[in-house]
């Protein structure tokens, strides 16, 4: 289980996918000059966008989430270089396929009773 005081750090632009752990706590530490090792879950995206991979370390050891979409693509910043910190809330808009930027009900009562 993530703990609440994770923060979620999407890294902008595209990734080699190819990457694994050492490959991805690399980049954290020399591209994004942050700790991959501090708790923080840090986000990458492939080039067709329908890949993620997350990195986290949990205190213990580190781990490698991978998520392909069936139809579409993830949501992505334009910029080519950086981090975007995001919520939790919007880690699990992005990883559901939903534009975490401006995500949008389907649903909304007409009436009440």
């Amino acid at each position: 289980m993530i703990p609440s005081r994770a923060r979620v750090w999407i890294a902008m632009g595209h990734t080699d996918m190819r990457r694994g752990m050492h490959g991805l706590s690399l980049q954290v530490q020399e591209g994004l000059k942050r700790d991959p090792n501090g708790g923080d879950l840090f986000v990458f995206r492939g080039r067709s966008g329908s890949l993620v991979k997350i990195l986290w370390h949990d205190g213990v050891g580190l781990s490698l989430y991978a998520k392909r979409l069936d139809r579409g693509r993830f949501v992505w910043p334009s910029a080519k270089d950086g981090v975007v910190a995001l919520t939790h809330t919007d880690l699990a808009c992005l990883l559901d396929g939903i534009d975490w930027r401006n995500p949008i009900r389907t649903w909304r009562p007409e009436a009440v009773g």
